[in-house]
């Protein structure tokens, strides 16, 4: 009895041995049930839920979304008209031809801002007393486009009517010269120093032709 019970005694402690060899793997390995030290992750030193790339704006260097209050959404308004007030008018040098007197009217734009002309100014002579002489100045053919006046340009249509001399019409001595820019209603008086133009007979007609840059041939 004695040789088995030391037997089994043995046999216990070799059992117990073995156990804790197994118990001791498992703990060194960091898969035991009870490890309460988890390894750090690649995030760590970052707050909970936060990107290794979250510390650079998405906009950042290299985007090409400029979202700045002066650039985005950002368009130049399209040029209105020009107003009367907006003008000053003047009678350019006369350029003789045959037969024919030629002068530019010439609109200029006093104003801070940009506009546009289109088309035949308006025109008529006055004498001192502001009453027309004779029919107004006739719209010469030709094809209008949109001049674009920045301040300070100008331009010009040509004014030009049959010398009197050569034409044998009556004529009277303006005092001025009033021009209206095309679609406004108030004109703009500029002195008349050209002498004689026709009001009334054969060949008294007067033409204005439209705008075009510039203040003359």
């Amino acid at each position: 009895m004695a040789n088995g019970s030391r037997h089994a005694t043995a046999v216990t402690a070799g059992a117990l041995v073995l156990l804790g060899a197994l118990t001791s793997c498992g703990t060194e390995s960091g898969s035991g049930a009870g490890d309460p030290s988890p390894r750090p992750s690649a995030s760590a030193g970052r707050p909970a839920g936060e990107s290794p790339h979250s510390a650079v704006p998405s906009d950042a260097a290299g985007s090409t979304n400029d979202r700045s209050p002066t650039s985005a959404g950002h368009t130049d308004r399209p040029a209105s008209r020009c107003r009367t007030a907006e003008l000053s008018a003047a009678v350019g040098r006369m350029d003789p031809g045959a037969g024919q007197r030629n002068f530019p009217v010439v609109l200029t734009n006093v104003s801070s801002r940009t506009c546009t002309l289109y088309g035949h100014p308006g025109a008529a002579f006055v004498d001192a007393a502001g009453e027309r002489l004779g029919r107004d100045p006739e719209r010469a053919p030709g094809d209008p486009a949109t001049v674009t006046l920045r301040p300070g340009a100008s331009a010009w249509a040509g004014l030009r009517y049959a010398s009197p001399g050569v034409s044998g019409a009556r004529t009277a001595t303006p005092a001025a010269l009033l021009v209206t820019p095309p679609d406004e209603r108030n004109p703009l008086k500029v002195p008349w120093k050209a002498g004689p133009v026709p009001v009334s007979g054969n060949a008294s007609s007067v033409f204005l032709t439209a705008l075009q840059p510039g203040t003359g041939p």
